[in-house]
């Protein structure tokens, strides 16, 4: 390890990141596939307490962590997706006191906004608390990025849509993943939050997350693109050391830069 590198570690131990979606949108299992596990996580209070840790019930100041993979501590936007004042004041607060925390080891370095995309209704409009984030929450600064999940089942989507087209299985089966991306931008998923006032600084399409072999790759490199700070992309890319390519794909760019 470099020694730039070891004193971004001694001065920011731990990536932190506010995960944000609506209810059994798999935000737990987003999560272990980032850090390359399938055990349970750890769940403290902020004093460092371990609390009990039961799906779908989460206070948003509570930590979240893996034993295998410390350098990443999350925190859960519970009920959220209910779209009620008390909820949405709660995650407006905490994203204003962690972005401007005097403690560095506090400080919230990125927010992911995890969105299922719809597989019955296309053009169904998001959700009322997904309105007032993008319209009304400022973030201090900390980026967002839309992770729009479920990608895999867009291709079961396209797929049936060209059957009805009269395309053969072979041909509609080669089709699919081109169908799945006109599906996905004909219906302006990602244009519904670019025309907000606070829209996400990136989005990333994932699929397959059912899968302990999942790819979290562009999910990680979209975020440290959206940094604008190297300090904190170099903490993001050690702090996944699972990648070697991420690790090479930041060296390479910041010795070009």
């Amino acid at each position: 390890m470099s020694d730039r590198a070891s004193a971004v570690r001694k001065k920011f131990p731990r990536f932190r990141i506010l995960v944000i979606g609506r209810a059994n949108a798999g935000k737990t299992t987003l999560l272990q596939r980032v850090c390359k596990t399938t055990e349970s996580p750890i769940v403290r209070d902020r004093d460092g307490n371990e609390v009990t840790y039961f799906r779908g019930e989460h206070d948003i100041e509570h930590e979240i962590s893996f034993k295998s993979n410390t350098r990443f501590v999350f925190h859960d936007s519970r009920g959220f997706e209910a779209g009620s004042e008390d909820e949405l004041q709660k995650v407006q607060a905490f994203i204003e006191e962690r972005a401007k925390d005097k403690e560095l080891i506090n400080r919230l370095h990125a927010i992911w906004f995890q969105y299922c995309i719809p597989m019955h209704d296309h053009s169904r409009p998001i959700t009322v608390a997904e309105e007032v984030f993008f319209s009304k929450f400022g973030t201090e600064n900390v980026p967002v990025i839309a992770i729009f999940t479920k990608f895999d089942a867009l291709h079961k989507v396209a797929f049936g849509e060209l059957r009805q087209q009269g395309k053969w299985i072979q041909e509609a089966l080669a089709m699919a993943p081109k169908h799945a991306e006109w599906i996905f931008w004909n219906n302006d998923y990602y244009g519904m939050l670019q025309g907000k006032e606070f829209p996400p600084r990136d989005f990333v399409c994932m699929g397959g997350m059912d899968k302990e072999q999942a790819d979290c790759t562009a999910l990680i490199s979209c975020t440290a693109e959206s940094l604008n700070d190297e300090t904190l992309e170099m903490l993001l890319v050690s702090a996944q050391h699972v990648n070697l390519q991420i690790c090479v794909d930041f060296a390479v760019r910041r010795k070009v830069e």
